[in-house]
């Protein structure tokens, strides 16, 4: 112990209140546990502040102004203007009233919040600084311990974030005004987004990404139809091309140098850059060496089947724990991390966990795809609706993309689901709720859906996986 700490104790030590942080110490405490949490910026995490809630907010203005001045084909004629730092405002609000809520959540469960930084001692010690002068320190004893510390942008070499025009996502999140041009490095789920949200919001924006394609991790025909809307949005796209450094313009703008595997050098006009190239662990200060934890080459925490580290009383869970990188799974990871703590069998089940993609179109998947399925064995059956066969699509004047249904066929079960279309990231959740309950593509069929709504689709394309499809041919 320091001198001048004082010394408290816990049988649950929560370090981080992000999606993963604060559900597990509000399960921690809902299982009769004394549960602290350890806090040192806001409550809600990347999620709530930085990340899921700020660029939705965006996204769904962006989305109404470009909506209300492109329906002319629905006899609605308007020339919307965009007060940015309203809608920035806005967006602030809606993210301290999730935030504030989180609190109080906590305290209502009767978790302990400790403001500060917390660092590993030893195995069973961890020491809080409030931060600021004069605010001291404690040393907290716990018995269990959850780690969930959360992750930040990566930073590339030349382009420091602490530059006004080069952009982490937060930045981007919270520019009171849109500029005129846009660079984006990255053209994985968050460069999209926000390429999707500024083309909307009026800027011109060029994306180059390293690789050949977005979205790397998505079937080919599901990135196509993303790909193509943002290109009729505007936004211009250079691959296999890598951000090598910027400078400085005549026109008072700035240059984004690129270059290829083959040295091959390109100059865009921008007046901001956002660098988009993926996220890394937060473990600073966290010293999870003096407690024994392990991590991998990339600094992320090694995990198992029970979100235990290598200190079996010591969790990990969220972002810091590795992928999948996603507030829900945080959340999940953090249930079981407090049910392992109290002695429940509760242990991860990753099949069915969704991903969304909150581009233009938006993507929503779970489960295995086609030849995932293949490679596990599976005699795979696929049924698809498309969406300009959907009646509910049409009366939104949204009409691109599909639902597809992966199943087995000699069993009938459903092993997963690709969505590329109009609520994409909320229809998902039907087949994920499928997989979970082990329904059967019939199970599905005979699910009597509302009409006219797009969650038909699903209904449509189980019925298509059997060959018994009504409103589309038959595959």
């Amino acid at each position: 112990m320091v001198v001048g700490d004082i010394a408290t104790g816990t049988e649950v030590l929560v370090i981080g209140g992000g999606p993963g942080g604060y559900v597990a110490a509000i399960r921690a405490a809902q299982e009769g546990l004394d549960t602290t949490l350890v806090e040192r910026d806001a409550y809600g995490g990347a999620c709530l502040n930085r990340g899921c809630i700020p660029s939705k907010a965006l996204i769904t203005g962006s989305g109404l102004a470009h909506e209300a001045g492109n329906a002319e084909f629905m006899g609605v004629h308007a020339d919307p203007a965009v007060d940015m730092g309203k809608m920035v405002e806005w967006k602030d609000g809606v993210v301290d009233q999730l935030t504030s809520g989180v609190e109080k959540l906590c305290k209502a469960n009767g978790v302990n919040l400790v403001p500060g930084t917390a660092s590993f001692v030893d195995e069973h010690t961890a020491r809080v600084a409030h931060g600021g002068e004069g605010q001291g320190s404690e040393s907290i004893e716990f018995e269990h311990a959850v780690v969930a510390t959360g992750s930040r942008p990566i930073q590339i070499p030349g382009f420091d974030f602490a530059e006004d025009h080069v952009w982490s996502s937060a930045e981007a999140l919270d520019a009171d005004t849109v500029p005129d041009r846009i660079g984006i490095v990255g053209g994985g789920y968050i460069g999209m987004e926000l390429a999707t949200t500024y083309a909307k919001l009026g800027a011109e924006v060029t994306v180059v990404e390293m690789l050949d394609d977005i979205l790397q991790p998505y079937e080919d025909d599901v990135k196509r139809i993303v790909r193509k809307r943002a290109e009729e949005l505007g936004v211009e796209f250079h691959f296999g091309e890598g951000a090598s450094e910027w400078s400085e313009a005549a026109d008072g703008g700035y240059l984004l140098h690129t270059e290829t595997e083959d040295g091959e050098e390109s100059t865009y006009g921008v007046d901001k850059i956002l660098v988009a190239v993926g996220r890394q662990p937060v473990t600073d200060g966290l010293d999870p060496e003096n407690a024994g934890i392990e991590t991998d080459d990339r600094g992320f925490i090694e995990t198992d089947d029970r979100t235990r580290t290598a200190v079996e009383h010591i969790h990990a869970v969220g972002d810091v724990a590795g992928e999948p990188m996603l507030a829900h799974a945080a959340s999940n990871e953090g249930i079981v991390a407090a049910e392992v703590i109290a002695g429940e069998p509760a242990a991860l089940d990753q099949q069915a966990i969704p991903a969304a993609v909150f581009t233009d179109p938006e993507i929503g998947t779970v489960g295995l795809t086609e030849a995932e399925a293949e490679a596990e064995g599976f005699d795979p059956v696929v049924g698809e609706m498309p969406f300009n066969a959907s009646g509910r699509a049409m009366t939104t004047g949204h009409t691109e993309g599909f639902v597809r249904l992966v199943a087995d066929e000699e069993t009938g079960f459903v092993l997963g689901g690709q969505i590329v279309g109009p609520e994409a990231s909320e229809l998902v959740a039907e087949i994920a709720l499928a997989i979970e309950m082990g329904a059967t593509l019939e199970d599905v069929a005979a699910t009597v859906h509302t009409h006219p709504t797009l969650a038909e689709a699903v209904m449509e394309a189980a019925e298509n996986a059997r060959g018994q499809a009504i409103h589309t041919l038959n595959r």
